[in-house]
């Protein structure tokens, strides 16, 4: 499967999830949880379709990011912008998974936050706020793009206190940003996890030619030499991702069952062979 066929999907998906949430658990629920989903939800009580306030919402905030995230970020973004519009639209008519207030919070934020990052992941996204987290972003590019949200999100939820007057409401759609904030930032989280390993061995040319002939990942060899034992040997210093974990540590482990082995888990590593999702 090529790469834009694997994003293409992975994409649609993650907007197909962020509509299912908004579509069938916040709007039958009146749940204001930020961004143009919440305003939708305010302007749907009064009969003005979801759908359509997506469109015109997400094109004016195009045509603002047009001259600060270039060309190339409008054009991608085109695609998801109209699908979860559509969707939306689709998924509001449709009877509500539940009409148990509690639940539509957990399960649509936990399906809102993993849809988002399937988005953001692809370098896509789901419209409304998440293109002014961007915006944001690229002013501050260290700061995690699920707490941008959170900010510009707990905006409009505080907001929709002086629209409906229904403190119990607002209270949900905090807790439904909070729970889908947490779940952009931990599916990111997780796929940036990977770890170090570092391999001290008496055979350590040996391993580090087997490792560059076997696998995708280069190492850095440093000699060392036991404090207690006196020997020298070799430091191998080695970043992989979490996956390759068992083969790696059979491949050291096949050409010195003595080895000295160590994982370390790292948050991120920048550098080739290596993509740091945002």
């Amino acid at each position: 499967m090529s790469g834009r066929i694997k994003s293409f999907i992975i994409t649609t998906a993650g907007i197909t999830l962020v509509s299912v949430s908004t579509g069938l658990f916040y709007l039958p629920n009146h749940i204001v949880t930020g961004g143009v989903s919440g305003i939708s939800t305010i302007l749907y009580q009064i009969g003005i379709p979801p759908g359509l306030v997506f469109l015109v919402i997400n094109i004016f905030l195009l045509l603002i990011s047009y001259r600060v995230l270039g060309k190339r970020f409008v054009i991608n973004s085109l695609y998801s912008v109209f699908l979860m519009s559509v969707l939306v639209q689709i998924f509001s008519v449709l009877p509500p998974v539940t009409t148990d207030i509690l639940l539509a919070t957990v399960y649509g934020s936990v399906l809102f936050g993993l849809g988002a990052a399937m988005a953001f992941i692809e370098n896509s996204n789901t419209g409304g706020t998440d293109i002014v987290g961007r915006l944001i972003q690229v002013k501050y590019p260290y700061l995690p793009i699920g707490r941008l949200l959170m900010i510009v999100d707990g905006i409009i939820i505080l907001s929709s206190l002086l629209i409906f007057h229904k403190v119990d409401l607002t209270l949900y759609g905090i807790l439904a940003l909070f729970l889908s904030t947490f779940t952009i930032d931990f599916v990111i989280g997780q796929l940036n996890l990977s770890k170090l390993a570092f391999v001290i061995s008496e055979k350590g040319e040996e391993i580090s030619k087997k490792i560059v002939q076997n696998s995708r990942r280069g190492v850095t060899v440093l000699d060392a030499k036991g404090a207690y034992s006196g020997k020298n040997k070799k430091l191998l210093v080695c970043a992989l991702k979490n996956r390759e974990i068992p083969a790696f540590h059979k491949m050291i482990t096949d050409a010195d069952s003595d080895a000295f082995i160590i994982f370390s888990e790292s948050d991120k590593i920048f550098g080739e062979g290596f993509f740091v999702y945002k």
